[in-house]
């Protein structure tokens, strides 16, 4: 029995390819999905002053309801590449449109990569043209749209849910890129929704602010926010299901759990990650405060060498928390390592280090509880650790 779960929605076809971007020409570097209706569209971005060519062309294309492809690069972020750039991007969308039969404005357009250089725009286009060709909706083509946006990731970033919604069958699929240049704001990463439900475009924008704010905004790798970073979702109808009313709030509860699950692919596939940790903040007046902890522990060098050499270094991390600008007393804080006890209400709690040590080593996944004793509020954000080859791959990215 085929797979279902690898499927795009219905409506959807895509195709990746391999045109000259990348260093390796056998690498996939060019990736287009397109609905065969007109479909409502959303978009999130990078809050980054310095956004790229392909953030400043989508942005101002999005809430729409009327979207028929999305087209994106991998190997060439087009970013600080000035009024050039700028034409490029909008030129991806033109040449995308030319091949599905829309207008330019139809068409969204995304890049990832190395940061400062021009576009290949002759192997681009090459590469547009050869995917247009080679659009499916086979199983295999939404593994392929993830694996050709990917560019430090070792693995490909895609999941799918369905859900019986205003008496039909929804599918929701996603794919996502990211390992690194990972910061809140959003945590270079890429990511695209698609769903056969008809969701208006207004309401469909609110949804994927809020996805994104539970997930992609609760990720950190070293926090450094990107120029690139883009969540795009397309919902184009085709499963007849008309999302509205009472049935939002259940497709919103979809979308975050598949933004979710891949923001934490991204954190688990951080560069030379060995632990995937999770921050638990509870306890705080307000959700900002339980964030900012959150934030400044998962930012933290010393946390994530600590929890790389299987550390359990219990003032890095209650330190990190004292400087993030939250204001609390030592003896409204203790922190729980793995579920043992470290730092109880301001003092050193007993607890046996070498099996704290022994448990951070073997075990990939690493839980960290904060808890204060100041209010309702709470937030769980995810991050990674810090390892030699984090270093050795940034430092050789670009030469």
């Amino acid at each position: 029995m085929t797979d279902q779960s690898k499927f795009l929605p219905q409506g959807f076809r895509a195709a990746a390819v391999a045109c000259g971007v990348k260093r390796d020409p056998s690498l996939l570097d060019l990736t287009m999905i397109v609905s065969d209706r007109p479909a409502s569209a959303a978009g999130v971005f990078t809050q980054n002053r310095v956004a790229a060519a392909p953030v400043q062309v989508s942005r101002t294309r999005v809430p729409a309801a009327a979207v028929r492809a999305i087209v994106a690069n991998s190997g060439n972020a087009n970013a600080c590449t000035g009024d050039g750039g700028l034409a490029d991007a909008r030129r991806m969308a033109e040449l995308a449109a030319a091949r599905v039969g829309c207008p330019p404005e139809a068409v969204l357009v995304c890049s990832t990569g190395v940061i400062g250089q021009r576009l290949p725009m002759a192997n681009i286009e090459r590469g547009i043209a050869h995917a247009a060709q080679n659009l499916a909706a086979e199983p295999a083509t939404l593994e392929q749209a993830a694996r050709g946006i990917m560019t430090t990731d070792t693995v490909h970033k895609m999941t799918t849910r369905t859900a019986e919604l205003a008496g039909r069958t929804v599918r929701l699929a996603g794919v996502a890129k990211g390992a690194a240049m990972i910061g809140p704001n959003m945590a270079t990463m890429l990511a695209f929704l698609l769903t056969d439900a008809a969701v208006a475009c207004d309401a469909l924008q609110d949804v994927l602010r809020r996805a994104v704010d539970e997930s992609f905004n609760m990720i950190g790798v070293e926090g450094h926010t990107s120029t690139n970073d883009t969540v795009l979702a397309l919902a184009n109808g085709a499963a007849g299901a008309t999302i509205a009313g009472e049935e939002l709030a259940a497709f919103g509860r979809l979308a975050t759990d598949v933004c979710t699950e891949l923001a934490q692919a991204i954190v688990a596939d951080g560069e030379g990650a060995k632990h995937l940790i999770t921050i638990e903040v509870e306890g705080l007046r307000t959700r900002a405060e339980a964030r900012a902890v959150a934030k400044a522990v998962a930012d933290s060098p010393l946390v994530k060498t600590a929890i790389y050499g299987a550390d359990p270094n219990w003032g890095r991390i209650v330190s990190a928390a004292g400087y993030c600008g939250v204001d609390f007393a030592e003896r409204n804080l203790s922190l729980w390592l793995n579920g043992t006890l470290l730092y109880d209400h301001g003092a050193p709690a007993a607890f046996d280090a070498a099996a704290v040590s022994r448990r951070l080593r073997d075990q990939r996944d690493v839980h960290m509880r904060l808890k204060f004793d100041l209010g309702p509020a709470a937030c769980r954000f995810w991050t990674c650790d810090m390892t030699e080859q984090y270093i050795k791959l940034n430092a050789d990215y670009h030469t």
